[in-house]
């Protein structure tokens, strides 16, 4: 065993003489670089042209808004109690908008629908936490986490390419 006073001191890691903000300012610049070569890579899309998770975002939409209106006009109850015209109405038409508005790939519609989806997610999240009590029930809510995190993940890059400006042909 050596003597451990006769042990040479160990090296200790170069630090950058640069201050913290200039390493900031470093860090910053090389993001921006990488968020502008991945700007660069997204194909603008062509005229009349729709995502396709934006198009099952539509249609997944449209759907909630025909099971509300099915479930109201077939007398549904809700906690005991059938619901108000206005309560019905209300997501009915919100989820209209973001179909049709997602149908005609507006930005402003798949951002309504991500934010639903964090919603969902939050709620998902909660309910495996606090409330799944058996199984079955963390088996579907895993499974809706998994579909909620996955349409979010993909619209995010659908959202890039819809608000991107149409880009002129190079020379």
């Amino acid at each position: 065993m050596a003597d451990p006073g006769s042990a040479q001191p160990q090296k200790r890691k170069r630090r950058d003489p640069a201050s913290p903000r200039e390493r900031m300012e470093r860090g910053y610049a090389k993001a921006e670089a990488r968020n502008r070569e991945t700007r660069e890579a997204l194909e603008p899309l062509a005229e009349g042209e729709r995502p396709l998770v934006v198009t099952i975002g539509a249609v997944v939409s449209a759907l909630v808004v025909l099971s509300i209106l099915v479930g109201y006009l077939a007398g549904a109850d809700v906690n005991g109690d059938k619901p108000r015209l206005a309560q019905a109405l209300a997501p009915a038409l919100l989820m209209g908008a973001m179909a049709w508005g997602m149908w005609r790939a507006r930005y402003w519609a798949v951002l309504g629908f991500q934010l639903v989806l964090v919603f969902l997610i939050f709620s998902a999240v909660y309910g495996l936490a606090l409330q799944a009590a058996t199984v079955t029930q963390v088996l579907a809510t895993l499974a809706l986490l998994a579909v909620a995190g996955t349409f979010f993940y993909f619209m995010v890059k659908a959202m890039a390419r819809i608000q991107m400006p149409t880009r002129l042909p190079r020379d």
